[in-house]
């Protein structure tokens, strides 16, 4: 029996041994493997980390590139017509920026407004809804406060007077808000014109210079075309930058209008209900 325990406690004795260099040589591999793939990763991310650096100055060189190309084109273009055409943009652009801020101004909130006038209209406080209307901007204002000024007076408060003051007020504010679309018009159309001229002018640039030399070669003819495809690409350029910024005033212009035409209406109505006003 004793041997038997013997023989029994040698081979759990070896077994757990065994168990032991095994686990062992699992936990040395599995740290190897952590190990290996820590190093992968930080190759890796070293990597990418490179690469990103690499691709910056790509990216800076590409966009530096776009606009020492677009500079490069534009001297190429000629100081004659390109400086003309480079007026034109920004003398359109300071109109359209002008405009923009005027309409932008310009623009209130109509029902809000029209609801405190019609209350205090209700209440008989006409000077009070004149003085409103003198400290708010813009042109429905401006029309709400001609309206009030009439039915406060004695001789032009009938409902035609009251009117026919809204109507011609509305125009004079419309006036206003298309004041110097025309220029910007203008240079739409001139920036485009001054490019095909400057395409001409290198047409016959080219041909003097085939006239001299004598012979129709790639070369001779290159300079003065190059000049006129430029010119043009820059003008047509600058009339539609112009043409977008004007779009978006005459949509504000509308916006505006139409803030009007329902502010006419609500004056109409507060005005016929007032006690001030002769029916």
């Amino acid at each position: 029996m004793k041997k038997l325990f013997a023989i029994i406690a040698m081979v759990a004795a070896c077994s757990f041994g065994a168990t032991s260099s095994v686990m062992a040589q699992e936990d040395v591999a599995a740290t190897e493997a952590v190990d290996t793939a820590a190093v992968d990763s930080a190759a890796l991310d070293t990597a990418a980390v490179e690469e990103a650096v690499e691709a910056a100055p790509i990216v800076e060189e590409e966009n530096e590139g776009v606009f020492k190309n677009l500079k490069t084109k534009f001297i190429e273009g000629g100081a004659g017509f390109m400086s003309l055409v480079a007026i034109a943009l920004v003398l359109g652009l300071a109109f359209c920026i002008e405009r923009v801020v005027y309409l932008t101004l310009a623009q209130i909130n109509t029902r809000k407004f029209c609801k405190e006038l019609a209350d205090l209209v209700a209440q008989g406080k006409i000077a009070d809804a004149i003085e409103k209307c003198k400290n708010t901007r813009g042109p429905v204002a401006q029309v709400s406060r001609k309206a009030m000024e009439c039915l406060d007076s004695n001789d032009r408060n009938d409902i035609g007077t009251i009117e026919r003051t809204i109507n011609m007020e509305a125009e004079v504010q419309g006036t206003y808000l298309e004041e110097n679309c025309s220029w910007i018009t203008l240079f739409i159309a001139m920036a485009p014109s001054l490019g095909f001229l400057g395409t001409v002018i290198g047409m016959v640039m080219a041909f003097d210079d085939i006239q001299r030399a004598g012979d129709i070669s790639p070369t001779v003819v290159a300079g003065g075309m190059k000049v006129a495809l430029i010119t043009t690409i820059f003008g047509i350029i600058v009339a539609l930058v112009l043409q977008v910024f004007y779009n978006y005033i005459l949509s504000k212009i509308e916006a505006l209008t139409s803030n009007m035409e329902e502010a006419a209406q609500e004056l109409l109505v507060m005005c016929v209900k007032s006690d001030k006003c002769k029916k």
